[in-house]
């Protein structure tokens, strides 16, 4: 009995192709976000500048404008209210306070005064202003040792050039989900940097599976042009990695939408990731290959040549 396949195997999709127009297009995409992110900067959560989150439930229906009134007098700067969830759900973000830590649960105790004990206060957090920039700080670490630890790994196992390649299409991603966050003005937390680097653990997967077909093919094919070898490489690999991105994109438009405000901006990036991870994967990383001029020498093992 044959089963139905949703996607076609055996395809034979002229990838290289496209590839200058591809290039050309990330390069764009990928200067459009460093000029969002000059010009428009990240929208930093509680857990970069500091200050005060506070989730609470109503008993009825929330008042958005009366809740802001009875906190607009206490002098705290800068109050953010937003109904999320069920009508009686609401986050409440106030900027950092002066005094350090000590100045936050005062803080705290003000809103909570002002408010009154008929609510329910599910969540509290509280971050001084260097607890935030020690944070930031330790994202960009994080980000960048992930994507070394990546080109050494990809380098061993293959060689220089496929390190290179899977590098650079991972930046591309980085880059691309940080201008997309910049230009919607989405909230740039910490699970927003655990999301970029499940994107690059995501997009190197994927980008080996491809490498992975394409030394196979080398080795295999010792006499095939190589815009021809990388297409059916790629070719190879498709099913799989059409039907990886769409059952995972399927998840997290679950998480997206039903998950809640907490994880809405951890869910969006990693949407927007596997996306733009898939991209990546075919029309940056082996197209490199070429640009970098792959040599077959280090990976042929001596069998005959055959023809696909």
């Amino acid at each position: 009995m044959r089963l139905v396949s949703l996607i076609p195997t055996g395809t034979k999709f002229d990838f290289m192709r496209y590839r200058k127009m591809a290039g050309k297009s990330s390069i764009a995409l990928a200067v459009l976000s460093a000029v969002f992110f000059v010009v428009l900067g990240l929208n930093y959560g509680i857990d970069f500048r500091g200050g005060i989150l506070m989730e609470i439930r109503t008993q009825g229906p929330a008042d958005i404008g009366e809740l802001r009134g009875r906190l607009s007098t206490l002098g705290l700067g800068e109050v953010q209210m937003q109904a999320f969830g069920n009508e009686t759900d609401v986050l409440i973000r106030i900027e950092s306070q002066p005094g350090g830590e000590k100045g936050l649960q005062l803080a705290v105790g003000v809103v909570k005064g002002a408010l009154g004990t008929d609510l329910d206060y599910r969540r509290t957090e509280t971050v001084g202003p260097k607890v935030g920039g020690e944070l930031i700080e330790a994202g960009i670490v994080a980000v960048l040792l992930a994507l070394s630890a990546m080109l050494i790994y990809i380098w061993f196992r293959f060689e220089w050039q496929f390190g290179v390649g899977a590098v650079v299409a991972l930046t591309h991603d980085v880059i691309l989900t940080i201008g997309i966050f910049s230009l919607l003005g989405l909230e740039f937390n910490l699970s927003t940097v655990a999301a970029i680097l499940t994107i690059a653990g995501y997009s190197i997967n994927d980008t080996v599976v491809v490498y992975d077909r394409v030394r196979e093919n080398l080795r295999k094919y010792k006499t095939m042009d190589l815009d021809a070898l990388l297409n059916l490489s790629i070719n190879d690999t498709l099913s799989r990695t059409i039907l990886t991105s769409v059952t995972t994109l399927l998840a997290l438009l679950a998480l997206f939408i039903f998950g809640g405000e907490v994880i809405k901006g951890f869910s969006f990036a990693m949407i927007w990731g596997v996306i733009v991870g898939t991209y990546s994967s075919i029309w940056i990383a082996v197209p490199l290959l070429v640009y970098m001029k792959l040599k077959r020498g280090g990976l042929i093992l001596g069998e005959a040549d055959e023809t696909p």
